[in-house]
């Protein structure tokens, strides 16, 4: 029995058959070498060679794969939440870029789990390598997942409306009318009130196989471009903020009502720079604070908080050129511009004025002591560290309490934040403060792995409850420690941020082409001429109702999608078409239907 081999078989289901004559692989076949059916197979079972198992992908296939999976908007949403949750410990805990005192006083309360967050980098969250991963593949999946529906947009945007379709009765909206024009004059008339009306129009410039003229037009290509301009403005937003974080730069001082600052980076309290930046991008100013107004709230569930406050600065823009003085009114949001630099007036609060004498009565230490807030009635805390002129380091630690009250149960608090009644009350620590190892440690918080408190007879810490003009003697005959009086201070955020009129500029333009997007309402247009049919309308596309004794010898339907919609929603964009052609005559059949 023999079995004959056509084109669907040979080569293509048997690798290893010879080509012949009629077995469907054509010139190409017979042209190539020839295969011995004896021969070994190149690769798979019995080659030596082992063959691909399905699925198995290339190093350049797993790549590919690899970067669809990133670029897709699944992952970008997935990504946008991981963010999301990954700002979270950001918020919760205590960051050290914003409040150092804050962050010392909760490794103290909580000494099992710092070490574990150390490492986590929860004290630094948006800092950290594995939040900076997280932030790094957004971009680059946002990135990927834009630029190819940018093209995609653009081709929109230059597009030609599509092909008529061949019946349009079935379209949501259609009308059709018989007039004394030929086919390629009614078409033109057509064309021509399509292109006032704002209509990106062409016209066949032969009938089509029906036999029909055709005019096809669409317009609110402004919605393919808002989408096109709110994609790119995404980018553009990114590209603000990379070059804020990498040319610009963020920092913050205390400052003393009545004292000045230099814009060096040696006199900021904190800094943070882009990688970019450099220390010669500073402008060279100075400011002092002249004075400082606050107002309160005085009654109401607000009592006791600041309602507004502002620092009169006096100013130089260029110490070098020495510019003339100027003068500003600092407040929140309404910050000191100089030059790129923005000085935001961000936090105030009190400076107690503390000396401290040795037992011959020789100044150890004197000064404001800034005293941080602790909450909104500006109970706050502070440290005085004496490392010198004392028969041992000692070292204060307490609480400042603008308006003081006391309580049986709460003890000490403050009532009101304007320092009507200050007092202030400090514990003693004695020992080592860890200064002269030459680590670094933070001005606001003791370093207490060296010191012990100071009892008194009883065991009890020593506590210093002192108004101001008080004077207290420190145990063991050291010496006194004395509040002088009250100084107030400000805090001041300068920063750098070259890239936030580009960001401003993408945000606003995504808006533009968001509106543009949501409320342009896209539609086309076809319209097909044809003779008019002698004796009934078949099926020719055209309306029994049109059937009128006035018709012409030609037949113009005209059919209209709204893409917005995709069902309806295009009749009166009909009519508006039908009338500017028509003229009177429909309006005069619109107001027979309407009375």
């Amino acid at each position: 029995m023999s079995t004959e081999r056509t084109g669907r078989t040979g080569p293509a289901d048997r690798p290893d058959w010879p080509a012949t004559e009629g077995d469907g692989t054509g010139d190409a076949a017979a042209e190539g070498p020839a295969t011995d059916p004896g021969a070994a197979p190149v690769e798979g079972p019995g080659s030596g060679v082992p063959g691909r198992r399905p699925g198995e992908l290339t190093f350049r296939e797993t790549l590919r794969w690899g970067w669809r999976q990133l670029t897709s908007m699944r992952t970008a949403l997935v990504l946008l939440l991981l963010v999301a949750l990954a700002a979270i410990p950001g918020s919760i805990v205590p960051q050290e870029d914003v409040d150092s005192f804050a962050v010392g006083q909760w490794q103290e309360d909580h000494p099992r789990l710092t070490p574990i967050y150390e490492r986590l980098g929860l004290f630094s969250v948006y800092d950290s390598p594995w939040f900076a991963a997280i932030y790094l593949l957004l971009m680059i999946s946002l990135v990927g997942c834009i630029l190819p529906r940018l093209r995609v947009y653009a081709r929109a945007v230059r597009a030609k409306p599509p092909r008529a379709p061949r019946n349009l009765t079935r379209l949501p909206d259609h009308t059709s009318y018989r007039t004394q024009e030929s086919p390629a004059e009614a078409a033109a008339a057509v064309a021509a009130v399509l292109r006032k009306r704002r209509y990106r129009v062409v016209e066949e410039p032969e009938p089509d196989a029906a036999g029909d003229v055709v005019v096809r037009a669409e317009r609110g290509y402004l919605r393919e471009a808002g989408n096109l301009v709110f994609h790119l403005s995404v980018l553009v937003v990114l590209a603000g903020f990379a070059m804020g974080s990498l040319l610009g730069y963020q920092g913050g001082v205390i400052t003393l009502v009545g004292n000045g600052f230099a814009n060096n980076v040696t006199q900021y309290d904190d800094l943070d720079s882009g990688s970019l930046w450099s220390p010669d991008d500073l402008e060279p100013f100075a400011y002092t604070i002249e004075d400082f107004d606050i107002d309160w709230y005085r009654s109401g569930p607000a009592f006791g908080q600041a309602r507004a406050f502002s620092a009169q600065l006096s100013y130089t823009e260029d110490v070098t050129e020495g510019t003339p003085e100027k003068t500003y009114d600092l407040r929140v949001n309404h910050p000191l511009t100089i030059g790129d630099t923005d000085l935001f007036l961000i936090g105030h609060g009190y400076a107690p004025v503390i000396t401290v004498r040795d037992a011959e009565g020789e100044v150890a230490y004197s000064g404001p002591t800034i005293f941080l807030p602790t909450d909104l009635t500006f109970a706050s805390f502070g440290v005085v560290k004496v490392p010198d002129g004392l028969d041992t380091q000692v070292g204060l630690e307490g609480e400042f309490y603008p308006y003081y009250g006391f309580d049986m149960e709460t003890g000490p608090y403050s009532v009101f934040g304007e320092a009507s009644n200050p007092r202030m009350s400090l514990i003693m620590y004695t020992g080592d403060l860890g200064m002269d190892s030459g680590a670094p440690q933070s001005v606001y918080a003791l370093q207490r792995d060296g010191l012990e408190p100071e009892l008194d007879a009883d065991g009890v810490p020593v506590r210093f409850d002192l108004a101001v003009g008080d004077v207290a003697e420190l145990p063991d005959g050291l010496g006194t420690v004395e509040f002088e009086g009250l100084e107030r201070w400000n805090r001041i955020q300068i920063s750098q941020t070259p890239g936030k009129l580009v960001a401003l500029g993408g945000v606003v333009a995504a808006l533009v082409g968001l509106l543009g997007s949501l409320f342009i309402r896209p539609r086309r247009v076809w319209v097909r001429v044809r003779p008019a049919p002698v004796g009934g309308w078949g099926d020719v596309g055209g309306d029994e109702d049109d059937q009128d004794a006035e018709g012409g010898p030609t037949l113009v339907v005209v059919g209209v999608l709204d893409r917005s919609t995709g069902a309806g929603g295009g009749d009166e964009e009909l009519q508006g078409i039908l009338e500017d052609v028509r003229g009177p005559r429909v309006r005069a059949e619109r107001s027979e239907e309407t009375a």
